[in-house]
């Protein structure tokens, strides 16, 4: 019984499909899309894709582009489902002030680096960072308690707020510098090093908190450009949302199983 996942940021869309809706299963195919071309997958990358029987997906891009991939699914009459934080499920508890208000994504990555944390028998808190068009920096304790976390604008973001606040930045994209001698590189540099900063701020207060070094888990698309100046130890995670939406379908099947054989 093979299982689609659907990962919708703001800009991609991301997909894949398992041989099963549970942690560890195995990728059979998968892809990714500009939100633009949505309208093509079922001719195109779906086209010769057997029919997932089960489907769930993050969505933070709106409800207009939702809508748009549903209208995808109908090529399998499949009826989509979509994730939406909930104050606990697979083994994390969301500490969100308002837990429904929590981005989807967010609760779903934290859900897939409690995944990866108990599939490799761990005793340790957690970080997870995503970098994309926006960067956001998670903190879990060991018991899987989401204590919260930052948002902050991701690199393109701040060099657009900067290209519109002031004259004359409208330069090509530099290197990452220590001290660097031209406005290209300063300019790189300094968004890097917003990121990363964070990035190790966020995790000096997990370590104060916990007494333990937590697993640093990094993903997104522009996840590679932040990590080489990153002075933590931490770890690429490509497939990190995925593993929280196969977690979260088989903690879904296990209630459904447990709620039937209740009746």
């Amino acid at each position: 019984m093979s299982f689609l996942a659907i990962d919708i940021g703001n800009t991609r869309l991301k997909w894949a499909r398992f041989d099963g809706a549970q942690p560890g299963a195995t990728l059979l195919e998968h892809g990714a899309v500009f939100l633009e071309h949505i309208e093509d997958l079922a001719e195109r990358e779906w086209s010769t894709l057997p029919a997932p029987q089960q489907m769930l997906g993050a969505n933070v891009a709106g409800d207009a582009v939702r809508r748009r991939v549903e209208e995808q699914l109908e090529c399998w009459d499949l009826a989509p489902r979509w994730v939406v934080p909930s104050s606990h499920e697979a083994g994390v508890h969301n500490g969100y002030d308002h837990p429904t208000r929590l981005g989807a994504d967010r609760w779903v990555a934290l859900v897939g680096a409690r995944s990866q944390v108990l599939r490799r028998g761990l005793q340790k808190p957690c970080l997870v960072v995503m970098v994309g068009t926006a960067v956001t920096v998670d903190a879990l304790d060991l018991e899987g308690n989401f204590l919260g976390g930052l948002i902050l604008p991701g690199h393109g973001i701040m060099l657009r707020a900067l290209e519109g606040g002031t004259a004359g930045l409208r330069v090509p994209t530099g290197e990452v510098r220590e001290f660097p001698t031209n406005t290209s590189d300063a300019l790189t540099s300094g968004g890097n090093y917003a990121i990363t900063g964070a990035i190790e701020r966020m995790h000096r207060h997990l370590l104060q908190r916990t007494g333990i070094p937590p697993l640093t888990l990094m993903t997104g698309g522009a996840a590679w450009k932040v990590a080489p100046a990153l002075d933590i130890e931490h770890e690429l995670v490509d497939g990190l949302l995925f593993d929280g939406l196969l977690a979260l379908e088989a903690d879904n099947q296990t209630r459904r199983a447990a709620t039937a054989s209740s009746a």
